[in-house]
């Protein structure tokens, strides 16, 4: 359950990234699948590696934001798209914001103290 959880949870993320993107440039969100699949497609492979391979949440949101980073721009370069610096920079920054954010949110929200006043740290495995 954990791994498809935290694969629905990326998907959001680049979903969210692909329409702030397209919003960004003026465009509609009509042709949000054409922008997106790149990094859907990447982010499937990045969420599954990094959910199954045993670590720390932080280890495991690097490992989900390289492979969505590089494979989704590999993707877009090989089907066609271009890729320049600046997009390059933007993406990676963006995907590191969300891919490893919603990872640190949600283990900041798990550790907070509980109800009786101690420190509950869960294991990353299960945390979501």
């Amino acid at each position: 359950m954990r791994i498809l959880r935290a694969l629905a949870y990326d998907l959001v993320m680049v979903l969210l990234f692909a329409a702030v993107g397209r919003l960004s440039h003026g465009e509609d969100l009509t042709m949000l699948g054409a922008t997106a699949w790149p990094f859907v497609m990447a982010t499937i492979v990045g969420s599954l590696v990094s959910t199954w391979r045993a670590g720390p949440w932080w280890v495991q949101g690097l490992t989900a934001w390289v492979i969505t980073t590089v494979g989704g721009i590999l993707l877009r370069v090989v089907s066609g798209g271009d890729a320049p610096i600046g997009f390059i920079l933007v993406t990676a920054a963006v995907l590191a914001l969300f891919l490893i954010g919603w990872r640190a949110l949600l283990r900041r929200q798990l550790s907070e103290p509980n109800d009786a006043g101690g420190t509950e740290w869960p294991d990353d495995r299960t945390m979501w």
